[in-house]
């Protein structure tokens, strides 16, 4: 017996959940969930199963590829834990969050590797028998992110992960990278997008006298910070807190944020629309 996830998405058209579902019935499989939503501004349909059983899965493929739209994009994946390598600068609550939480099976992940442009953090990665790779970085201008974002590329062909994860990664991408990993690399942001974009979110939180903060986690494209965003939370402050005093408590809500974000991805829940995601949590 085998888990698997079904996803699909395609324009919407009457009789789809009954399409989809009967296909796993004809090949005697067990749906455990299913989840549909369809976004009225596009006519487009989104399903997600969750199913078992004893699976060909390019059969049930065929079949499905027999009675949806020409254009449907069909994903079907046994569940299973995700293989990840993080990235980090200084800033230590996002990793070790992961790290404990890796440690404990509280996510379904398993950290390969963290890759760190400061060696800050190798203590604690290794503390918890991971590997940690230096790999420091000269500069910002092109021609230095370019030969950094070199070494990080060799480095990750010696290993087989789903997905990148930028704990406080405090580096702009290039395009090449970003395009390289499209839809793979994940990071959490220190404002609640699309406000305070780039540095410093709290210090301009802070000049612009906000009443909340917030975190973003979102997938990385080759706009800063406005890639499609996966979870937000926020908590409350008022004109008594100083720009120090928010950043400290925007980290407890980063850590958490990042990791529903991760959870949501890990368990294949996210589809991407465009600049959108929908999420079936």
């Amino acid at each position: 017996m085998t888990d698997y996830i079904l996803k699909i998405d395609c324009p919407d058209e009457k009789g789809l959940v009954h399409k989809i579902t009967g296909v796993l019935f004809f090949n005697n499989l067990n749906i455990e969930r299913t989840d549909e939503f369809v976004d009225r501004e596009n006519e487009h349909f989104f399903m997600r199963v969750a199913f078992s059983g004893s699976a060909n899965p390019e059969k049930i493929e065929d079949g499905l590829r027999g009675i949806l739209p020409n254009t449907a994009n069909i994903a079907l994946t046994e569940k299973q834990i995700k293989d990840v390598v993080i990235l980090v600068t200084k800033e230590h609550h996002c990793l070790s969050d992961l790290l404990i939480r890796n440690q404990f099976k509280d996510l379904p992940f398993n950290i390969l590797a963290v890759i760190g442009n400061h060696d800050v953090l190798q203590p604690l990665t290794e503390k918890f028998d991971i590997p940690f790779h230096y790999l420091p970085a000269s500069g910002t201008d092109d021609a230095s992110r370019l030969a950094h974002e070199n070494q990080i590329h060799e480095l990750l062909a010696d290993y087989d992960f789903d997905f990148l994860v930028l704990a406080k990664f405090m580096r702009v991408l290039t395009p090449d990278f970003t395009k390289r990993y499209r839809h793979k690399t994940i990071n959490i942001h220190h404002s609640f997008l699309p406000a305070f974009i780039g540095a410093n979110p709290y210090r301009q939180a802070f000049n612009r006298g906000v009443k909340i903060i917030g975190a973003t986690a979102h997938f990385v494209t080759d706009d800063l910070d406005e890639g499609p965003i996966i979870f937000q939370d926020v908590i409350r402050v008022n004109h008594t807190k100083t720009a120090v005093e928010m950043a400290a408590a925007g980290r407890d809500v980063e850590k958490i944020v990042l990791a529903k974000a991760l959870k949501f991805v890990f368990e294949d829940r996210v589809f991407i629309s465009g600049n959108r995601t929908i999420i079936f949590e």
